[in-house]
């Protein structure tokens, strides 16, 4: 089964928390801090893969979450990091954010891509040591990894692309000049999916021919199965444009060859100034007055024109040759510019992260946020200098601004995720 689109969450692991211990050993006297700090989170990595020519394995598995990284240990022991995931894709695939539409890559060469970095790990207590603050009983929460819903969309590589109405023998050319084995018949939308195919041209020189398959009238509108595909046109090179000039289905070849140009344009208007070639095709079914007259409206068009019989293999090789020759001078097949966050959305995200809500009720103010777990977890709240690192926190992340914006007063009660404590100014 051919899929080309897809929805998938991935979500890189959290970094481990740092650890708060303190030397234990019998013969060292007032042992320090010796907390590790927690280990990374893993990456979720995307990497092409040949051997793969469908997104199809998206359509069963829709999540992807790689593994967080350990908590730190004592005797300043670092947390193992999350071991990275590592997501194949078919060469062409074009990763994009859900919620903003922006590409965050195109995997179109044999670079890995990390599309969502693990989580930093948190620093142990042995970091917060000082000559003033010699036994901090309070670490670092490890950072979050990040999380996306992407959309998968695979854009084929070729360097040619066959369009044409359907049954116009476009598979039965790519069938003839290429290793390709598509399905053929008389009839409408035998080929329901893109088919590649490898053409050589003497040693060493070859490119990839792809059958675009279901272009009618209204396609680029979603009708039929063109808009469905004329993505897969984007990358190409050359367009090689088949015409049936033999009209014997009593469709016009002139009208046909407007039509698909004009479905092209509306697609996409960098696609219509793509190079083209046109090919008259079933010559052996056509009078000479019907090749005549569409060659002279195509060449006054200023496109070259090819005659061919692809089911007698007439004029095929003078094709492809002419094809190779025109390929040679044209630029590398299209990639697609990946769209970074700016400095401005990465700090909006990271604002983001640290959510909290306040509500109040029967007189306690009730503090939640995801991030806040973490951080309670990484302080002991016995202990003084612990409780002051707890409040900086709270302080630099607004909390403490947004309760006493609400009105709280010395004495009153806040919790945060069951932890109860009197506010003190």
């Amino acid at each position: 089964m051919f899929v080309d689109k897809a929805k998938i969450l991935i979500r890189a692991g959290n970094g481990g928390n740092g650890a708060v211990s303190f030397h234990r050993e019998k013969y060292v006297a007032a042992g320090g801090p010796d907390g590790g700090d927690g280990g990374k989170g893993g990456d979720v990595i995307f990497h092409v893969d040949d051997n793969l020519s469908t997104l199809v394995d998206f359509h069963y598995k829709r999540k992807f979450i790689a593994p967080d990284g350990d908590n730190g240990d004592r005797r300043e022991r670092s947390g193992r990091g999350g071991k990275d995931l590592v997501v194949s894709v078919p060469r062409g695939t074009l990763v994009r954010e859900v919620s903003t539409g922006r590409l965050i890559a195109d995997l179109s060469t044999d670079e890995d891509v990390i599309i969502c970095k693990g989580g930093k790990g948190g620093a142990g207590n042995q970091h917060f040591a000082s000559a003033t603050k010699q036994i901090p009983r309070y670490a670092k929460a490890g950072k979050k990894g990040e999380e996306y819903e992407v959309t998968l969309e695979l854009k084929l590589l070729a360097d040619v692309g066959l369009v044409g109405f359907p049954n116009v023998g476009k598979s039965t050319l790519i069938s003839v000049v290429s290793a390709a084995k598509p399905k053929i018949a008389n009839y409408h939308f035998t080929t329901l999916t893109p088919v590649l195919g490898m053409v050589s041209v003497g040693q060493n020189n070859s490119f990839v021919m792809a059958d675009i398959p279901g272009l009618i009238e209204g396609a680029s509108d979603g009708i039929g199965l063109g808009h469905d595909f004329l993505r897969h046109v984007e990358r190409c090179r050359l367009i090689v444009h088949i015409v049936d000039v033999s009209g014997v289905e009593g469709r016009n070849p002139i009208e046909d060859f407007n039509i698909i140009n004009h479905e092209l344009q509306n697609f996409s208007e960098d696609l219509s100034m793509r190079p083209q070639m046109v090919v008259a095709n079933k010559c052996d079914m056509a009078t000479p007055e019907q090749i005549a007259d569409f060659k002279e409206y195509v060449v006054e068009k200023g496109f070259d024109f090819f005659e061919i019989s692809a089911v007698t293999t007439s004029g095929t090789k003078e094709l492809v040759f002419a094809i190779a020759d025109k390929i040679a001078s044209l630029p590398p097949i299209k990639e697609f510019e990946s769209q970074p966050l700016t400095a401005q959305e990465r700090f909006e995200r990271e604002s983001q992260s640290r959510r909290f809500e306040i509500t109040f009720e029967d007189g306690i103010y009730f503090v939640e946020g995801e991030f806040l777990e973490s951080i309670l977890m990484s302080v002991d709240m016995d202990d003084y200098e612990s409780l002051q690192y707890f409040q900086r926190v709270l302080r630099s992340t607004g909390i403490i601004d947004k309760l006493e914006e609400m009105g709280i007063v010395e004495g009153d009660t806040v919790s945060i995720l069951d932890f109860e404590f009197d506010f003190v100014k």
